[in-house]
């Protein structure tokens, strides 16, 4: 039996994944930036942090495309709240600032 530290199957699939998380990460950095200047403009335009009904959408469509996927869409949607709830805190920072 191999070390999980040497088994070369392993460390195959582990640096698959690292390389996944990093470009989540990078992913997830770019989505910021870009939600970062929609809270900029609607603090600007005096448009509410939320906005439900979009992101009722959103969390929909995301549940499909992860049921394509065969990702678990009760993950997919947690992962997408999680996201959105940080966006919106970000928006009300924007807002008071």
């Amino acid at each position: 039996m191999q070390d999980s530290d040497t088994d070369p199957q392993l460390a195959s699939y582990r640096r698959s994944i690292d390389n996944i998380d990093a470009a989540l990460i990078h992913m997830l950095a770019e989505r910021f930036r870009i939600t970062q200047a929609v809270g900029e403009y609607k603090a600007r335009v005096t448009l509410p942090p939320a906005d439900p009904d979009r992101e009722s959408r959103q969390v929909a469509r995301l549940r499909k495309l992860a049921e394509e996927a065969h990702l678990d869409p009760e993950f997919s949607e947690k992962f997408l709240r999680f996201i959105i709830e940080e966006v919106i805190r970000h928006h009300e920072q924007a807002q008071q600032a």
